[in-house]
């Protein structure tokens, strides 16, 4: 029909979604958000199954929405914006992020004790000997290195280990498989074997805790069970996520916060001669915001209709609220939020989501982070990269973003 739009050419009009980033610009969001950012608050894109739910880039509309119970975390719920294949018949680590209250916040409160403010800051000595330990090896052993598993790996994992209550002698087995439950390019099948046996891991081990119960967090959920309080499976589903997202999310932001840095020398020069603690803070909120590394959206089911910046978005539809580009808002952030300052204000971003779903473990993970980047570009003054930065292997096939290794010398 003359002067419109056949289904056919409108639904090819639909963005395919997740984006390519741009070559050479593995920090900044795809330019398509960019644009579609510029455009409006509200667009179409396409995911892998063909569904189409609204893509939201600006921080504002992202924050009224996820304070908004008409929108549902949970991914049975129709029209959830799955970024991956799931086959909910199989085995899949389905915890409290993908639950709506009451029982969303009834499973968080059994673990949210040791990630209140003054546990984790009563764990920063610990920390800071786990990090002086780690650069102590790497500078012992061969220069250069894959900083991803001489370091950003093996410093978060101890960490969550030593909370958590498991060997760090598993953490290979670990690992591996919480590094395919995130990856986008594999089978339902495959994720689902990496989920059971973690699940299975955590079983074991939560009945050792049983019998013989330790000062951590394992312990205080085995004893919840014994109490009535929870189920011997909800337990071990939390036990993996907290497992999987405490070291996975913390090692992406280490290497790849490293190698945005040694981009940005002005900046790393500012970090590394400051002892200043309210900087230190600062830096580790600018790099999060800059590189947000939770690079697919924080996703949602529309349970009843709902209007944002006058559009009616309908109940069964899918939202996808895009943080990387939602950090970039210029609407949000002075200055030029593209370009990455230490010294900016970037408590509004959204690293770690917001509302009644934000991080569980956000003040672990900035604890560590502080940590982190206030210690390793001080001992190691002359870290540099070694190899370009078009060879570095970043992470655009992974639900989380990253690099898969980092070769630095020094």
């Amino acid at each position: 029909m003359t002067g419109m739009d056949t289904p056919d050419e409108h639904q090819a009009e639909i963005a395919e979604f997740p984006m390519r980033r741009a070559a050479g610009c593995p920090f900044d969001p795809p330019p398509d958000l960019r644009a579609m950012q510029r455009q409006g608050p509200l667009t179409k894109v396409r995911l892998w199954n063909g569904s189409t739910p609204w893509l939201v880039t600006r921080q504002a509309d992202q924050r009224a929405l996820l304070r908004d119970r008409r929108l549902s975390a949970d991914f049975t719920k129709p029209g959830y914006p799955s970024p991956i294949p799931i086959d909910k018949d199989a085995t899949f680590i389905a915890s409290f992020p993908l639950m709506d209250d009451p029982e969303h916040a009834r499973l968080r409160r059994m673990v949210q004790g040791p990630f209140a403010v003054k546990r984790v800051e009563a764990m920063r000595p610990a920390v800071q000997r786990i990090v002086d330990e780690a650069i102590d090896t790497m500078l012992a052993g061969p220069n250069p290195v894959d900083l991803v598993t001489a370091f950003a790996l093996p410093v978060p994992s101890l960490v969550i280990c030593e909370l958590l209550g498991v060997p760090y002698d598993d953490h290979a087995f670990f690992e591996t498989n919480s590094a395919v439950m995130i990856r986008q390019d594999v089978t339902p099948e495959e994720r689902a074997g990496a989920s059971e046996r973690l699940l299975e891991y955590l079983r074991v081990l939560l009945r050792a805790k049983t019998a013989a119960p330790a000062n951590d967090l394992l312990s205080a959920l085995a004893a919840q069970v014994e109490a009535g309080e929870l189920s011997s499976e909800e337990a071990v589903q939390m036990s993996v996520l907290v497992l999987s997202g405490g070291h996975e999310t913390t090692a992406n932001m280490i290497a790849l916060g490293t190698v945005a840095l040694l981009q940005h020398p002005d900046q790393l020069d500012l970090l590394r001669a400051t002892d200043d603690p309210g900087l230190i803070a600062s830096a580790v909120e600018e790099l999060l915001r800059y590189l947000n590394i939770s690079h697919t959206g924080m996703r949602r089911a529309v349970l009843a209709d709902v209007e944002v910046a006058g559009q009616v978005i309908r109940a069964g539809e899918g939202v996808i609220m895009a943080n990387d580009i939602g950090s970039r808002d210029p609407d949000a952030f002075s200055g030029d939020p593209e370009r990455l300052d230490l010294r900016r204000d970037a408590r509004r971003h959204l690293a770690f989501s917001f509302g009644v779903h934000q991080c569980l473990g956000q003040t672990l993970a900035r604890m560590e982070l502080q940590v982190i980047y206030s210690t390793l570009y001080r001992r190691i003054p002359t870290l540099k990269l070694a190899t370009e930065l078009e060879k570095v292997p970043f992470k655009h096939d992974g639900i989380v973003y990253g690099v898969y290794e980092l070769p630095v010398a020094w």
